[in-house]
């Protein structure tokens, strides 16, 4: 599915162990995607007694901020296998690593707030699909914060591993367009 690796230049390298493609799938597939997960049963992101603007679907496992877990989801359907198995091959993984897949839609003026992902994950891939988005990065440096902005185009696929992953936090401001996301979680060992 890869068809062009674009790495930031050293210049601006962005954090360590953030991997960016761009035109990841193809625009066909792209649709086919954006058609499944618009037929899901999307609800809102419930974290504890509160409820996120986006609404998700989460498959292999979901985690549940009422009783602060890992819990099991429904098995990943087979419309997300062949996209998953290449994405497996971006990060050079053996097939079945991919554990979670968590199904995403953001509506116009929708974005996620700055954290980084649960613990009980590893690498974090995410799939860009419909429109582009701000993907940012903040660490903390004493008093200040280092920060970085990925241009997230549509069809392209991040990964976060290493210090992008575990030091730097991530957050999307709201999105100007109808957005869809795919993020591939591997579990920590």
């Amino acid at each position: 599915m890869p068809s062009q690796l674009a790495l930031f230049d050293s210049t601006n390298a962005g954090p360590t162990g953030l991997r960016y493609v761009r035109e990841f799938v193809s625009a066909e597939t792209e649709r086919e995607l954006i058609s499944h997960i618009s037929q899901l049963p999307l609800r809102p992101f419930q974290f504890g007694a509160f409820e996120g603007n986006r609404r998700v679907k989460s498959f292999g496992f979901r985690y549940d901020y009422t009783v602060q877990r890992l819990l099991q989801s429904e098995p990943i359907p087979e419309w997300l296998h062949d996209v998953g198995r290449a994405v497996e091959g971006f990060g050079q993984l053996p097939d079945g690593s991919i554990s979670q897949v968590l199904c995403t839609e953001y509506d116009i003026g929708v974005g996620i707030g700055r954290h980084r992902d649960k613990p009980h994950f590893d690498k974090v891939f995410g799939l860009s699909l419909g429109s582009a988005c701000k993907l940012r990065f903040r660490r903390s440096k004493g008093d200040k914060w280092d920060r970085f902005t990925l241009q997230a185009e549509p069809r392209s696929l991040y990964l976060m591993d290493g210090e992008a992953r575990r030091e730097w936090e991530h957050s999307i401001p709201g999105v100007e367009q109808p957005r869809y996301s795919l993020t591939f979680r591997t579990m920590r060992q």
